[in-house]
């Protein structure tokens, strides 16, 4: 069964300034990766690009205005909301040569992002407008004098520029961390495929979920737009190392020192540990492993295999074992059901991975596949960018330069034999950096050696293994939670990475001044700040009477020898240093028996907790717990519980606060310092 992509060519818009715009050219006719008929009309002459600019810095007033978890609500939306129109993408995905499983890389993969987002932003990130970074420095003694790092939004705007595979995810992986942390987008997606992503961008815009400017869309070049960035905006580019490296020195990106992250060439490679003979399970995950990044997408992936590198003794069952497995792709019309691999993006792209092919043969030979003798199961081998599956070897690969140099950007790889494990981690860094590598291996010493040595060359590195095949999610995939970048030839950029994502479009700053002003700012209580004492306990407050600085400071207790021994006997932490007066003192670090760490805090908790029903709901965990002086029998604690950091959840009746839990001696020394976390109530008694 196939799917009906016939349509009437449409003319792609520009949406800038609040409205979709014509370009005013002939532009540039797109064609069907499959078919070679006419899908779209691309062209975005007469766009006012430096208007498109000020109306995102204007937009971005609004989104700074909005906290962190009120964007996660809106990008969960989204990304719903995307789920739910996901079949219209993947008819047009069709005319990309993508498959319906290449299409759910992009279409679903990029939907998923959103929510990944939007779910971190809310457990990992405040419901505030700041950011703090790192903990409080204190410079004075009598805490009179602090810093603070804080990350505040950029005031700019993030141009979003992508390559032609990944037209959907390759927009929302970047939209994403941009939106979370308060900055607008103008995505520029490759033409080759823009119908796709301006039909995405469409319904977005449809939907009324994001505030209006948070995203724009240029459908053709960009014209002069780089003339006129700040120093405030940012710049991401995925796609050639030579068109990155001519972005990346714009006169106004180098004058003004705007944030430019690429994405670029990688010669990723997968080796083969030597413990994986043939007929191990490992062997055969690798095998297909490579297979799976040589045809999904076509090989069309930054991520993808290029190179193969294995034990010297196993490399004939290795290309014999590939041959067989590619040989059994079914090549044909990607909206065709069975179809296992589709066509190139464009005949251009066809002419270029040949071009590539005889490069690579100037040191490798063919050994499976024959990139002119097309064979489809279906569609047009002449009118569609088809190209087989083409498995090189390259025999002498440390005395070779192009099969490390040189890109084919299609289902290509070269095999590459080595003869120890120095020589294996050698020939995967002279790809000069990449996105990933990949080590498949039961053998722990292998892991070890392989991930160090090329861990420095390489922004991910994957273990594949019998025990992980299943759940693995494989070499080739980036995922929302992990850095995706390398080193070198492959940009020298990161992208997503859960929160660190987020936080390259966010201004670090050091802040200093009074504590109290310092807390002020962000929003959360710093030793040296005002602090409350109404007589209330602070438990008996909702979030609607809870202030940052309320404090409790409470009776105290002694510790007894006997609360010491009952306590190792009931939990059976009988260590030495709590039971054998001579042990312990013998230690370098106690003078006789001392108190449980856990002791400290259970008679903490026994202080400060207030026993009847309230609006605290529970105990969810402690944070940074240290003991910082040894507790012995007849001293006598007492706790100082301040309310440290507030945050409500806007979709529930609850938030979380946080308490910094300050435990001391008769001496007033600290013995203990800790978080503790707390679900609180929004209103008490809650509303019938």
């Amino acid at each position: 069964m196939s799917v009906d992509v016939t349509t009437k060519p449409r003319t792609l818009e520009s949406y800038v300034g609040g409205a979709w715009v014509k370009g005013k050219g002939k532009g540039q006719t797109l064609l069907n990766a499959a078919t070679g008929a006419p899908v779209a009309h691309i062209d975005s002459s007469g766009v006012d690009f430096a208007g498109a600019l000020d109306y995102g810095r204007e937009a971005g007033k609004r989104l700074r205005k909005l906290s962190f978890h009120e964007r996660a609500a809106m990008l969960k939306a989204l990304g719903q909301f995307l789920m739910a129109q996901k079949e219209e993408f993947y008819v047009e995905s069709f005319a990309t040569g993508a498959t319906r499983q290449d299409g759910w890389i992009d279409i679903e993969g990029g939907a998923g992002t959103l929510l990944s987002y939007a779910s971190k932003a809310r457990r990992e990130l405040p419901n505030t407008r700041v950011l703090v970074d790192g903990d409080v420095e204190a410079l004075s003694r009598d805490n009179s004098f602090s810093a603070q790092h804080i990350l505040t939004p950029l005031e700019g705007v993030a141009i979003h520029i992508n390559a032609f595979n990944f037209p959907v995810w390759g927009m929302l992986e970047k939209v994403a961390p941009t939106f979370i942390a308060g900055v607008p987008s103008i995505v520029k997606p490759a033409s080759q495929t823009a119908y796709l992503t301006e039909l995405v961008v469409r319904r977005i815009v449809e939907s009324g979920i994001l505030p209006e400017g948070a995203i724009q869309l240029i459908a053709g070049s960009t014209g002069d737009l780089l003339d006129h960035v700040t120093g405030q905006d940012v710049v991401t580019f995925t796609g050639s190392a030579w068109t990155g490296r001519k972005l990346r020195s714009s006169p106004a990106i180098v004058e003004n020192s705007v944030r430019f992250t690429m994405e670029a060439d990688s010669l990723n490679a997968s080796i083969l540990g030597p413990d994986a003979a043939p007929g191990t399970p490992e062997f055969d995950l690798f095998v297909k492993e490579v297979a799976r990044e040589m045809t999904v997408k076509a090989g069309q992936k930054c991520t993808a295999i290029r190179r193969v590198i294995a034990p010297r003794g196993f490399t004939d069952a290795l290309v014999a074992a590939l041959g067989e497995r590619l040989a059994k792709t079914a090549l044909g019309d990607p909206s065709v059901e069975g179809t296992r691999m589709g066509p190139l993006a464009s005949l251009d792209q066809r002419k270029e991975v040949r071009e590539r092919i005889r490069e690579l043969q100037q040191e490798a030979e063919i050994v499976a596949g024959d990139p002119d003798a097309v064979r489809v199961t279906s569609g047009d081998a002449e009118a569609g960018a088809f190209l087989n599956p083409v498995v090189l070897y390259a025999d002498n690969p440390l005395g070779k330069a192009a099969i490390h140099d040189v890109e084919a950007f299609g289902p290509v790889s070269t095999v590459m034999p080595y003869d120890d494990i120095d020589e294996a981690v050698e020939l995967a860094r002279r790809g000069k950096g990449s996105l990933v590598a990949s080590v498949f291996t039961d053998d722990k010493a292998v892991a070890e050696e392989v991930v160090l040595g090329l861990a420095p060359f390489h922004g991910r590195v994957l273990i594949g293994n019998r025990l992980s095949a299943k759940s693995s999610t494989g070499h080739g995939s980036p995922l929302p939670v992990l850095v995706h970048g390398g080193p070198g030839r492959a940009g020298g950029g990161e992208e997503m990475g859960g929160v660190r994502g987020v936080k390259h479009y966010m201004q670090r700053t050091a802040v200093q001044g009074a504590p109290r002003l310092l807390s002020a700012v962000t929003g959360r209580w710093i030793e040296g700040a005002d602090v409350q004492r109404d007589g209330a306990h602070p438990f008996r407050k909702s979030l609607a009477e809870l202030k940052i600085g309320d404090q409790l400071v409470t009776a105290t207790r002694q510790v007894t020898l006997e609360d010491i021994e009952h306590f190792a006997n009931f939990t059976g932490d009988t260590f030495y240093a709590h039971m054998d007066e001579a042990a312990a003192k013998a230690n370098p670090f106690f003078d006789g028996r001392v108190a449980h760490g856990y002791l400290i805090v259970s008679f903490a908790a026994g202080l400060f907790v207030d026993p009847a029903p309230g609006p605290v709901l529970a105990n969810y965990g402690v944070d940074n717990l240290r003991f910082l002086t040894p507790v012995y029998p007849g001293d006598t604690l007492g706790v100082r519980l301040t309310c440290k950091e507030i945050n409500p959840r806007a979709s529930a009746e609850h938030g979380e606060v946080r308490w910094d839990c300050q435990v001391t001696n008769q001496k007033g020394e600290t013995v203990a310092q800790y978080d503790v976390l707390t679900m609180v109530a929004k209103t008490w008694p809650p509303a019938a």
